[in-house]
């Protein structure tokens, strides 16, 4: 068995994955749950978006790390972590886009510019870390 097969097996991403599967279930639970049994005053407007944030997050956390994995370069495999990080940004993205669509203030060129600062952010971030992992 090669070290690819071992490493993305490994305790970190079969955590990942659980982890995945339990705030996905919960956030998607919670928003079925929210939509059918209440109206939309302040409370339930916020739980809608705590518990959208939690279903698009655990919904596209395998995602990320089947792309992590298929991009990866060799021998470089990306944490935990780092996958966990990029799907926080992308539940936080749609966050931010259903935030914006209440006013109607959102615009495809609003969100390309809402998703470009993130994707800079991740690249800041990503080559930090690897600055640090070579000293």
């Amino acid at each position: 068995m090669s070290d690819h097969t071992n490493r993305t097996n490994s305790p970190e991403h079969v955590g990942i994955l659980a982890a995945a599967g339990i705030i996905a279930v919960t956030g998607w639970l919670g928003l079925w749950l929210l939509v059918t049994s209440s109206l939309p005053t302040a409370f339930p407007r916020w739980l809608f978006f705590v518990f959208l944030y939690l279903a698009v997050t655990g919904t596209v956390l395998p995602f990320i790390r089947f792309l992590s994995l298929q991009f990866a370069r060799d021998g470089e495999l990306p944490s935990g972590g780092v996958i966990m990080r990029q799907s926080i940004w992308v539940g936080l993205f749609v966050v931010a886009c259903a935030w914006l669509q209440i006013p109607r203030v959102l615009t495809p060129v609003i969100a390309f510019f809402l998703a470009l600062s993130l994707i800079v952010i991740e690249i800041f971030l990503r080559v930090r870390e690897q600055d640090q992992s070579h000293d």
